[in-house]
């Protein structure tokens, strides 16, 4: 190219028409032409990824049959809790001394379930207690192995699977569904 057609030009690959490079103009005060070859190499490449494809094959069925073993369906507990129940959660915690020392204790969080969300192994459950005047709310994962034993206390009449309007000036009382488990 010469010096008195300076403009801008791309330069395109073979395959594709991405710009590689781009020729400054007179006004960008450069005179540096950066040019990339035309690429040849794409043909190349693609036997080496079918080389490479059976031994991934092999690997993916090998890992697949091996999960399948692996897998086994675990009924989680406590799938009969719901919202408007007071519970107890006995909660595995681990207290670390400024000595290193590692002590374990199990901490009973009591009160009213909120709400649960997610699915599955995912699922937890927002528990709402009034402690000292405060109300405190703590979200437990159902599948936490930190979590011993979860007690039901009792059931209240709710008509919702949300219980956000007991987080206001909610006054009157829940009714108590009456169970034989007492």
């Amino acid at each position: 190219m010469s010096d008195d057609k300076k403009t801008t030009e791309k330069v395109t690959v073979a395959d594709n028409s991405i710009p590689e490079a781009v020729i400054p103009s007179e006004a960008e005060g450069s005179k540096e032409v950066t040019e990339t070859p035309e690429s040849t190499e794409a043909p190349a490449e693609a036997p080496k990824a079918d080389e490479k494809k059976p031994e991934t094959d092999v690997l993916q069925e090998e890992l697949q049959a091996s999960a399948e073993e692996e897998v086994k369906m675990v009924e989680l507990p406590n799938r009969d809790i719901k919202p408007g129940m007071l519970i107890r959660v006995h909660e595995r915690i681990v207290d670390v001394s400024p000595k290193g020392e590692k002590r374990e204790r199990v901490q009973a969080f009591e009160g009213i379930v909120m709400g649960m969300k997610s699915k599955g192994v995912a699922r937890t459950m927002t528990v709402r207690k009034d402690s000292k005047g405060f109300m405190v709310e703590k979200i437990f994962p159902l599948s936490s192995p930190n979590i011993v034993k979860i007690e039901v206390k009792k059931q209240y009449r709710i008509r919702r699977a949300k219980l956000s309007y007991l987080r206001g000036r909610f006054k009157r009382k829940l009714k108590e569904i009456k169970t034989d488990q007492k």
